[in-house]
């Protein structure tokens, strides 16, 4: 019989965390730390970084704090550089404007593009040109449910989301025959510093609960579940998917129009 338990096991693995300093990418952080892999923690706010990988350290795990910024491939090829190979890459950086489409300006739509697109594409392919050498690798990127369901204000921010989809079914399709698998992870709504500001409005907040099917939102470390059996031999045949972590919202298609004004 097949020893189930092991499949989890990420000891003697390296895995990349970019954006670990807070929320999702914290607790993906900790949640492969605790099983066995030691974690680079990455983020453009190096303290916060140096946060994570203390509280991981502290726990009796191994990790280490590094900076860089995704919209940089000289930042991120310094990264990599101290890092050395990596066998697991999370990536999660984004930002949104929320704003109806026609009132979004070029500066806004820029830095919506730079860091969510163009820094996720730079990211992944510095890292995967590494993976894909080395004959092995797993690749998460956070999407989200706005790739395939939408609201008021989400416009720019979808299109990101949906495309960082495409660009892990198309590695899945390219370094597959490789040994390389990628991945997304399409969240629903979930506690973070980033919908911190959304607790301000509580027919917002309250009404976001309600258009899932458990009638809540989600703590970061239920998305990092997602993570753990992705990066890990569990999902050895995984690849080229979309994971909606979602509470069901998609499947219920839950909807609200938040304040725009």
């Amino acid at each position: 019989m097949i020893d189930y338990r092991s499949l989890f096991d990420l000891s003697g693995r390296t895995a990349l965390v970019v954006g670990a300093g807070s929320g999702i990418g914290r607790a993906s952080a900790e949640g492969l730390a605790a099983f066995g892999a030691r974690v680079f923690c990455a983020d453009v706010k190096l303290d916060a970084a140096e946060e994570t990988a203390q509280g991981i350290r502290e726990a009796g795990y191994e990790a280490d704090a590094y900076f860089v910024d995704i919209r940089d491939v000289e930042s991120i090829r310094q990264l990599l550089a101290q890092t050395g190979p990596v066998d697991v890459l999370v990536s999660t950086p984004s930002i949104n404007v929320r704003k109806p489409m026609l009132e979004i300006t070029e500066e806004e739509f820029d830095r919506v593009i730079s860091i969510n697109l163009k820094g996720t594409f730079l990211l992944l392919r510095e890292v995967a040109r590494g993976m894909a050498e080395r004959g092995r690798g797993s690749i998460i990127v956070f999407s989200s449910i706005r790739s395939l369901v939408v609201e008021p204000g989400q416009g720019v921010y979808a299109a990101t989301k949906a495309g960082v989809v495409q660009f892990v079914r198309t590695l899945a399709a390219e370094l597959g025959p490789k040994g390389v698998r990628a991945n997304a992870v399409a969240p629903g709504v979930v506690e973070t510093p980033l919908t911190l500001p959304i607790k301000s409005h509580p027919e917002w907040y309250k009404a976001y609960a309600e258009r899932n099917a458990l009638k809540r939102w989600a703590q970061p470390h239920e998305i990092a579940t997602a993570v753990i059996f992705l990066a890990s031999d569990a999902s050895s045949y995984v690849t080229g998917s979309v994971m909606f972590v979602d509470g069901g919202w998609t499947a219920i298609d839950g909807r609200f129009e938040p304040p725009l004004g």
